[in-house]
């Protein structure tokens, strides 16, 4: 089991603490890019920024691809928090502490979350360079055992068994589904099933095959995680994949995919998903959430 003892509702109320006494920005959605998706960030108007090693409680991130910054600014006129880089469990982070950030951001008053990722595909009918709404996950870890909630339930954060069968929030689905269609989008916007891996190797041809039969049509070694976290909070929840690779499926094949590539891809990629992240962000209403849930960053910014 995952220790649980360094997590408490106090240390990430430091963190938010610490943040909130240093910058002017109160924001009230929040973005996490994923590998090579870190100019969605550099988009943000009247920037602040602080490295990871610098925030106090932070984890810091050694993937290439995942910069370690915690920028604040605007994003079509409205205050936003992007995680230029994230935390993963292959990188030896137990889960709590890979979804730290997300409690943090809740109690920095955010309300909705973005997540994006880099994810191989597996449905046969996906191609590289293709975005991938996700519907719905199936969080492998968390089937295995490993889920970032174990441990002592906080209730100023939300409830012992939180519901996911609404994860994914479907009204802004529908409403990034419509926006790409107004971008012109729509021949390589999907709509899929998101599967995480612990990683850090790529999957194996027997793996993927199984993954697909599961029913997932996209798998990465992320998110899965942060959104579980994530609507235990209380936060809508928006997530989207690029598709970087092709996951094997068959033992006659000869290519192999590899991070070098990934990045690549989301490079090539990467300023058209900031282009549909950018005008969803622009087209949601003030921020509003539906998720009914206490609203405890608001209360405790509110306070300080």
């Amino acid at each position: 089991m995952q220790p649980t003892e360094n997590f408490s509702f106090e240390l990430c109320r430091e963190t938010a603490d610490w943040l909130l006494a240093r910058t002017r920005q109160r924001p009230r959605i929040a973005i996490i890019c994923g590998s090579g998706l870190g100019p969605l960030a550099d988009s943000l108007k009247n920037p602040e920024s602080f490295k990871y090693m610098d925030i106090p409680n932070f984890p810091h991130s050694t993937v290439s691809g995942h910069e370690g910054q915690l920028l604040f600014g605007e994003l079509q006129g409205k205050p936003c928090v992007c995680m230029k880089g994230r935390f993963h469990m292959y990188e030896g982070y137990p889960l709590w502490k890979v979804t730290f950030p997300i409690r943090v951001l809740k109690l920095l008053g955010v309300e909705t979350l973005l997540v994006t990722n880099a994810a191989g595909a597996l449905a046969d009918s996906y191609s590289v360079g293709d975005l991938m709404i996700i519907r719905d996950h199936i969080n492998l870890l968390g089937l295995a055992g490993l889920n970032p909630l174990l441990g002592p339930n906080e209730e100023r954060f939300g409830p012992r068994f939180p519901a996911l069968s609404d994860a994914y929030d479907s009204q802004i689905r529908a409403l990034a589904m419509d926006t790409a269609r107004l971008l012109g989008y729509s021949s390589f916007v999907k709509e899929g099933v998101y599967c995480m891996v612990g990683g850090p190797n790529f999957e194996s041809i027997a793996e993927a095959r199984l993954l697909h039969v599961l029913g997932a049509d996209a798998v990465g070694m992320s998110t899965a995680a942060e959104v579980v976290v994530a609507r235990h909070c209380g936060l809508r929840v928006f997530g989207i994949s690029l598709i970087t690779n092709k996951v094997t499926k068959d033992y006659s094949a000869k290519e192999n995919v590899d991070h070098h590539g990934v990045l690549e891809v989301s490079r090539r990629r990467a300023s058209t998903l900031q282009a549909l992240i950018t005008a969803l962000v622009g087209r949601l209403d003030s921020c509003s959430s539906s998720s009914g849930g206490q609203k405890d960053g608001e209360t405790y910014q509110n306070g300080v």
